[in-house]
């Protein structure tokens, strides 16, 4: 398997948008855009998180595609990461081996992140790599149209 992290080009962002498309990764994810088709919402918030002087995000590459996305910010006092791979690659150990290199690059810690209770694919994950729950809370989710209950991770 040839997992590569790499700067996010401006045409990844094409692929990057047609990923948010997908009802189910959305649902799993608890927290995306209210209207997922719509392109300046996606730009504009594309815009604001590579502009900003404070986070860190990559393009998760699989054999010279773009498959994802990894990113982490300061939130609250504390570097929080986040990520997103395409659906079709779940199961199969890529995204775990994107977050690993990703945390292996950069070591700042403690990260944290905060996972929707039922995405149980994205709690396997972070446990593998060493996170522990720290806390839980209630968020509403505008995709879900719901408050979800979220648990709160960290690597120390």
């Amino acid at each position: 398997m040839m997992i590569t992290l790499r700067e996010v080009q401006p045409s990844d962002l094409d692929q990057f948008f047609q990923f948010q498309q997908d009802a189910d990764a959305a649902h799993m994810a608890g927290f995306a855009s209210t209207n997922p088709s719509d392109r300046g919402v996606f730009d504009h918030h594309w815009g604001e998180l590579l502009n900003s002087a404070d986070a860190i995000v990559r393009t998760i590459d699989f054999e010279g595609q773009p498959i994802g996305s990894i990113a982490a910010f300061e939130d609250e006092g504390a570097r929080e990461i986040m990520f997103w791979t395409d659906k079709q690659f779940w199961g199969r150990g890529v995204t775990t081996e994107a977050v690993s290199k990703f945390l292996q690059d950069f070591p700042q810690r403690p990260v944290r992140a905060r996972v929707v209770v039922d995405n149980v694919g994205t709690l396997k994950i972070l446990e593998s790599l060493g996170f522990t729950e720290v806390g839980e809370e209630s968020s509403f989710s505008n995709v879900r149209a719901q408050v979800v209950q979220e648990k709160i991770l960290q690597l120390s």
